[in-house]
Formats: structure tokens, sequence, C-alpha cells
């Protein structure tokens, strides 16, 4: 599709259109990756971050956050569910940070992860920005998938969003994702749907730009608002929160049919802004759903924007209400499955032989 073609479809408010590009989406998804979802059990482990960007409820300058960093034990029984749960693959999320002690960790807790699950259980990490090195060291560890998120691919709006400084560089943040590929990761990006000063055409260049570098999967997602951050103070140039999950949920669309096999994410801010936002996803094309299996005791901590939901619920009552959640959406689950490609993948035989 052109850039011109994108807009026209990210710009459409017909309802008539918009059925049939959702439908389009997810008779291309179908015979693409197939009817299921791929799942990734979120373990978000950490909210200590030394990035201090404005929309960000974890950000360092935001002092009303009570950090929290989850011990070796607790993240390894949270991956210890999501195998048990037959999940296929997790998240190891945190807030940036870049210390020789934190990646020598990160490092450990990898072969602790591959050696508990006979290899079994895919793991992405999403960690923020890291020197070259430490990208190759945590792949040789057992990562074999990286999630960094560019947000925009505007350089002018990636300013806004963020203090002028060398820590928050847009340039070095595309040199990560480029440093990752090189690596061998299957590399993972997204952006924020909605922001204040976002244009249509930024969203189209965002579409493009995944198209252009090829990326395997991306998770994007409508911007909430965050009321201790700086850009709350612009929420008046937001669209109302529908119309908000209705543009996000075009860029999915859209996305999908701009590359058929890509792994895209029906992600939980949807759910912010409905409380059908991800099942809402799936049906317009999206294959990949996260739980979250994070310890319910700090999932309030890790509020990236307000009104996060399920952060009073425990990982074994996500998984209570998941099997039922994506079946809404006409789909199934491909349980034991990294999801990387549409063949057989080797962690499910690999279960199958123990």
């Amino acid at each position: 599709m052109t850039r011109s073609e994108l807009i026209s479809i990210l710009s459409t408010t017909d309802r008539v259109q918009m059925k049939e590009l959702f439908g389009q989406a997810e008779a291309v998804r179908d015979a693409n990756v197939g009817r299921q979802v791929f799942l990734r059990g979120l373990i978000e482990f950490s909210n200590r971050c030394r990035k201090n960007c404005y929309y960000c409820g974890i950000r360092r300058g935001n002092r009303q956050v009570a950090r929290y960093d989850l011990t070796d034990e607790a993240i390894l029984e949270a991956a210890d569910f999501a195998w048990h749960n037959r999940y296929g693959s997790i998240v190891l999320q945190s807030g940036e940070r870049q210390s020789p002690r934190f990646t020598q960790r990160i490092a450990r807790l990898l072969e602790q992860i591959k050696q508990r699950t006979h290899g079994g259980l895919g793991i992405t990490l999403s960690c923020g920005e890291q020197p070259a090195e430490v990208y190759r060291e945590w792949f040789e560890a057992g990562a074999h998938r990286y999630l960094l998120r560019i947000e925009t691919t505007s350089p002018a709006l990636y300013a806004r969003l963020h203090p002028d400084d060398p820590l928050h560089d847009f340039d070095r943040r595309i040199a990560a994702l480029e440093d990752l590929r090189r690596i061998g990761y299957l590399t993972g990006t997204g952006v924020m749907i909605g922001l204040p000063f976002q244009r249509v055409e930024d969203l189209a260049d965002d579409l493009l730009f995944f198209h252009r570098t090829q990326t395997p999967m991306v998770g994007m997602g409508p911007y909430v608002e965050h009321r201790d951050t700086p850009l709350y103070g612009h929420r008046e140039l937001l669209l109302p929160p529908r119309q908000r999950l209705s543009l996000a949920l075009r860029m999915v669309a859209a996305l999908r049919l701009l590359m058929p096999q890509i792994n895209i994410a029906a992600t939980t801010a949807m759910q912010a802004l409905h409380p059908m936002g991800r099942e809402q996803a799936i049906r317009a094309g999206a294959n990949v759903f996260m739980p979250n299996i994070t310890p319910q005791r700090v999932r309030p901590g890790y509020k990236l924007y307000d009104n996060k939901p399920c952060i009073d619920e425990n990982a074994s009552q996500c998984n209570d209400c998941l099997d039922f959640r994506v079946r809404l959406s006409g789909v199934g689950i491909a349980y034991d499955q990294w999801g990387d490609r549409t063949s057989a993948s080797p962690e499910s035989v690999a279960r199958q032989e123990l």
C-alpha cells in the first residue's frame, strides 16, 4: 500500500468501511499465521528506570512511584507458571538500566529459565537501550526476541516526548534496533497511537517503517495518559477514548494488510480504553496475547499509564479468564508455541519428548 492509501485507511470513520477493513485483516491473518493467538506471559520484574520520558508513569522523575525489583526466585516462579500453563514464551520487561550487575543478573536468569524448561520456553526481553555487547551476551544466554518500542518514527514528535539530552536520542534508538537485528534477535518495536501533536501522516510513516525494516513483531497501542507526567498537561489535544481506540484498531488492521505474516500484539492499553479492547484488536488482525503473570503485589508499581487493567489480579486469575477472553474473539490459542513461524516449532517438539 502507498502512503496515501494508508492515510486514507487511518482517516476513515465510516462504519461500513471499518467493518470491511477489519474483516479483510482477519482473513489475511487467518490465511498467513492461522486463526489463533500466541501467548507471551508478561513478567514486569522491575520499575526502576534511568529514562525520564514525558509520557511514562515510571519515568525517573516521578517520585510518586514505589520502586521495586522482583527477586530471582519470584521471576523464576513466574516463568515456571508460564511453562506449566503451556504459554510457549514469556516477556521479561523492566525499566531501562545499565550496569554490569544488571547485565549479569539478566544473563543468569536467562540461563536458569532455559535450564528449568529444557530450552522449551521462548524468551523475549524488553529492557530498553543497551550497548551492543550486552545485547550479544543476553542473546547467547538464551533470549531470542527483543522488544524495543520507538514510540514514533517522527524525529520531531520524538523530541516532544523526551528531554533534550543524549540519554533520549532518536538516532540512538534507531541504532539500537539495528544492533539487535545484526546480533540475530527477532526484533520487535512499536509506537503509541493518538498522541498529542501526532498527525495521521506520522502514523502512516510508522507503518511504512515497519514494512521497510521488515519488523517481525510489533506491539503498538493507543496512548493513554498518566497524571504524573509532563505530557498529561496536553491532554486537551487528545481524541476521546473510543476514537483513540478506533484509530489504534485501524492501525492494527492496516499493518496486517501491509505485512501479512507479522506478529501483532493485542496490547493492554487497548483494554484500558475499553473492557473488550484487546478482543477487538484480535478481530482487527492481531495474533499475540500477553497475559500478565507478574506477582500481584507489585503490579500497581508498573503503572505506565492510568487505568491500567488487571493490576488487582494475580497470574492464576488472569489465566482463568484467558481462554474465555480469547475465544470471545473467535480464535483459538496456540499453546506450546513460540509463534516465530507458521510451521511446527521445535519447542513444542521438545515438550512432547519430555
